[in-house]
This record gives C-alpha cells, structure tokens and sequence, in this order.
C-alpha cells in the first residue's frame, strides 16, 4: 500500500522511495529525521487534535474544517502537497471531506508558513495515476540509479547512493 512517506519520496527522489519501499531504511541514521521526528513530538504535545492513524498512514492533526501536515522546513513544497493530496483521498473514501493545510516550521518559530490544498477532480486524477507510477517504481527489481543533486548531502541515503 503506498504511504504519504512513499509519495513525498517520489517526488524528492525515485531511488529513496524505491529503497524505502523495499525495506531498506536507513533514516535512524539522519540528524534532518530526527529534528524532524522531535519537532513533531513538540508540535503533538502543543496540539488539541494530536496524530491519528487511519489505515497504513498517519495524519499530524484533524480539526473541524483541515487535515493538518506539520513540516520542518518548505524545501519541498511539491513532495508535501501531493503527500496531503493523498491523505485527502484517504480520507475521502471514508466518506470524510476537509481541506490540507500544510504548516512549515522553520527554525525561527514566528517564521510559520501554510499553504492550503485541496483535492479537486484534476488533483484526484493525477494522484491516482501516481500511485500507479509509484507501484511499478517499487515492483522493480533494483532501485532506479541515483541522480546526484545538492539536496543528497543531506539525505539518509547518501553514503549508500554515492560512497
């Protein structure tokens, strides 16, 4: 099944979700994972609504009209908008509507962004026909070769990508 950390994955690179996907997880390793897993933990303690888990995801917060997605950063906007999309559909066929609104945390806390989504029928078809992609991406027998860019310094799979 795939999972909104599948979707972000697609976008940020097809060979870490490839290798996610397949079980190979190498994020216990990264220091960007664990400021965003404790950002998270703080973001739980402060909220109302705290993390639900609905099926094979989980949502950082519900409230009357939004499913929240709280973030570390916006370094990539596109990779979360489609992880909420999902989400959305999730939630949809649960017989459950709200809009995404996606809360960027930098590192200076009143420097808080949001970008709201929603899941409209042009939104619904490109998402399902990403999963698809994302299916015959993980069917493969081996990841997709890396492409290096800037961002993999910072990724947990670099040294199993470039050294």
């Amino acid at each position: 099944m795939i999972t909104g950390t599948l979707i972000n994955y697609y976008f940020h690179c097809k060979t870490q979700c490839w290798l996610h996907a397949n079980r190979l997880n190498l994020e216990n390793n990264s220091e960007d994972v664990r400021i965003g897993k404790v950002l998270h933990e703080i973001n739980q303690e402060n909220a109302k609504h705290t993390e639900i888990k609905i099926d094979n995801v989980r949502l950082d917060k519900l409230t009357a009209d939004y499913l929240v997605e709280v973030k570390k950063s916006d370094s990539d906007p596109e990779a979360v908008k489609w992880q909420v999309l999902l989400y959305l559909y999730i939630l949809r066929q649960k017989g459950i509507e709200k809009r995404g609104k996606i809360e960027y945390i930098e590192a200076n806390r009143q420097n808080r962004k949001t970008q709201i989504v929603e899941l409209d029928e042009k939104n619904e078809k490109e998402l399902l026909a990403i999963i698809g992609e994302i299916k015959s991406l993980i069917a493969l027998s081996v990841p997709p070769l890396p492409v290096f860019e800037n961002k993999c310094k910072k990724c947990a799979y670099y040294e199993y990508c470039f050294i």
